[in-house]
């Protein structure tokens, strides 16, 4: 039959690393780009009183109970809001250690301004330790409530390019902390 001695009708080991390594790259690439609705916002309650909510807190200034060993750590996501209705603003940010390849769990954490102008920001919540094996998808704030879609994997022989578990969830601040729940798959999947 004509054709098939073509090296690309058969494809190699190789060749699946480097579609692998393509998806990796756009995956990547993706994570870049921040929704126009990630942006710090002023509660209802603030906006009436007449105050402004500070600064979102940088998470570039926290140190992440996460450990890279070698490599660094990288600041993936960020949106910004007043998640418990106080008239601040926290920021909600999702890191993982840096790689060239893959994508390494991520961890969620929700970090406050410290009432001293010249602290540095706090962790107050963790909503997602990387040891869950979890990567984030997107990161939406809105309404004080925080969306997110996360990729994982059911077993450990499911391949690591092609996560095969996808939950919607969201976390919202009830009686004091952060209550998670599932959404419709078609809910998390906007944003970045």
């Amino acid at each position: 039959m004509a054709g098939q001695d073509l090296l690309h009708t058969q494809p190699r080991p190789m060749h699946w690393l480097a579609t692998a390594t393509a998806i990796s790259a756009v995956v990547a690439a993706a994570s870049l780009l921040q929704p126009p609705d990630a942006k710090a916002t002023t509660s209802p309650a603030a906006a009436a009183a007449g105050q402004h909510s500070a600064a979102a807190p940088d998470p570039d200034k926290v140190t992440f109970p996460v450990d890279c060993g070698p490599n660094r750590l990288d600041v993936v996501k960020k949106a910004s809001g007043d998640l418990d209705g106080d008239g601040t603003t926290e920021t909600v940010a999702v890191v993982r250690c840096h790689s060239g390849t893959g994508t390494p769990p991520s961890g969620v954490y929700v970090l406050a301004q410290p009432s001293d102008a010249g602290a540095a920001p706090r962790i107050v919540a963790t909503l997602l330790m990387p040891a869950r094996q979890r990567s984030v998808q997107t990161l939406i704030i809105k309404d004080g409530a925080i969306s997110a879609a996360l990729l994982g994997y059911s077993t450990l022989d499911v391949p690591r390019c092609c996560p095969d578990v996808h939950k919607s969830v969201k976390w919202q601040w009830k009686g004091g902390k952060f209550v998670q729940s599932e959404l419709p798959a078609a809910m998390g999947t906007r944003g970045v």
